[in-house]
Parts: structure tokens; sequence; C-alpha cells
């Protein structure tokens, strides 16, 4: 994948604290960048997650992710996180995560997130809410 296949971009720096002693990301830290992609795009589509969280006590529940590691991150990188909605589902919604060195077109990482809308209460997969998924439609132009 391209850079300019994300509609929508978050640049981070990688920060002392997210690498070892070769100054290189530790590999977990890849899935904490792409939860927090996926949150500024909630941010972006201007839906509000804890809100919907505590008002409708429905939540997301990651159950799938691939992660290809292509080239290190490195200390004080600044990072461009690209993201997309790849599927939509009846429950389910996959995205698409691709991880860019800032102003650069090199492609550092390459993941891919499935969430399931849970019910908390019964704790049972149940169907996106529709205004979700307009927003997205909308956004992606899909």
């Amino acid at each position: 994948m391209k850079k300019t296949d994300f509609k929508f971009l978050y640049t981070f720096r990688v920060r002392y604290a997210e690498v070892d002693a070769q100054g290189i990301v530790f590999n977990a830290h890849y899935l904490t960048y792409f939860d927090c992609v996926i949150t500024e795009y909630y941010r972006t589509l201007k839906y509000n997650y804890a809100l919907e969280v505590k008002k409708y006590k429905k939540d997301f529940h990651v159950i799938k992710t691939i992660l290809e590691y292509k080239k290190p991150l490195l200390f004080d990188q600044l990072i461009e996180a690209g993201i997309n909605t790849s599927k939509i589902g009846y429950s389910s919604i996959t995205f698409d995560i691709g991880l860019f060195e800032k102003d650069k077109k090199k492609l550092l990482a390459l993941g891919k997130i499935t969430q399931v809308y849970t019910d908390q209460v019964n704790m049972q997969s149940t169907k996106l809410s529709k205004n979700f998924v307009n927003k997205i439609k909308k956004f992606e132009n899909i």
C-alpha cells in the first residue's frame, strides 16, 4: 500500500519509552499505534466513541490483528499512520493501517484490525449503528 491510498493520516513521534536498547520500537507498541490512529479516525468522523459506549453500553472488541513489519521504527522518528475502512459487516468493521516515515513514501509497517461491536450487558455481538456506518461511508466515499 502507498501513503496516497489512505484518506486519513495521523502523525505521532516515537517516544523513548517505546524503544528497546537498540533504539527500535518494541513490537507490541505497534498495536498501540494502531489503536491511536483508530481513535483519531473516529474523532475526525465526529464519532464520540466514549459517549457511545457509556450511553448505549456497546463497545468494540478487537477479534483479529494482522501486522507486517517492513522497516524498523526508531526513537524520535516522526511517523504518519494511515487508516482506511476496508470492510463493514453487520457487526464488524475492518481497518487497513499503514505506518510511514513523515513526509516520505516508504511503508514501514502494514496492518489490518477487525473489531466486533458488542453489547456489554449480554456480551453478544450486535449490529453496527446506522449513524456510525453512515459517517464512515460519507468520509470514505463508499
